[in-house]
């Protein structure tokens, strides 16, 4: 559609409707698309199968060593190690860890390096989470952060419960690395009590 290498970078916290909205724009651009919140779930899976605490950040900081040397893969299912972890990264154990390993700037750094590699490999795409746009691709061609009520989001993701959902969005805006924040020349939408086609045709509307 566009002719030419083209990155999308959409943040935004939980049930904003980041990976549905990417996924459809993705779809519609014809573009490959990443979603960097199910790596770092990825990291917080292995993390809890290797019974290591998601807080660490000793000396050798076990957990960002994780992070670079687990074999991942990222699309419609997401495999770690040779293991379909497509489930199990939603489950709530998963959940309450994932912020905290986001927040290990080891971590940040390895998937970093990745998520930049990853498109570099593909020419561009749609990628999605809550640092692309003022972190990782802080020059993409379009930034997107989506938002939306807390009682929609909450509602969203009634299986966290709105309690786990405010916790998440405390510890993801307030971390010391790469917080979650709206990017310079950024778009906000807010996504509650709109279409999904809607919310797509805007962002198009932009390109």
């Amino acid at each position: 559609m566009t002719g030419r290498p083209l990155l999308v970078a959409i943040d935004g916290p939980a049930g904003s409707g980041k990976s549905t909205v990417s996924r459809r724009l993705a779809d519609r651009l014809g573009l490959e698309r990443l979603d960097t919140g199910a790596m770092y779930r990825a990291v917080a899976w292995a993390v809890l199968a290797r019974d290591l605490d998601p807080e660490d950040r000793g000396n050798d900081d076990t957990v960002a060593a994780l992070a670079g040397s687990l074999d991942l893969e990222v699309g419609e299912r997401v495999v770690a190690d040779g293991v379909d972890i497509t489930e199990a990264i939603r489950g709530p154990e998963v959940s309450r860890a994932v912020s905290n390993v986001a927040a290990n700037a080891g971590v940040r750094r390895a998937l970093v390096d990745r998520q930049r590699r990853w498109a570099e490999e593909h020419g561009g795409g749609v990628v999605e989470g809550r640092d692309i746009a003022s972190v990782v691709f802080p020059d993409a061609d379009l930034k997107v952060y989506l938002t939306a009520s807390p009682e929609e989001r909450a509602r969203r993701r009634s299986e966290e419960g709105a309690a786990a959902l405010t916790r998440r969005d405390h510890l993801d805006s307030t971390r010391a690395v790469s917080p979650l924040e709206v990017a310079d020349g950024a778009h906000v939408v807010d996504s509650t009590d709109r279409s999904i086609d809607d919310v797509v045709e805007e962002v198009l509307g932009w390109l």
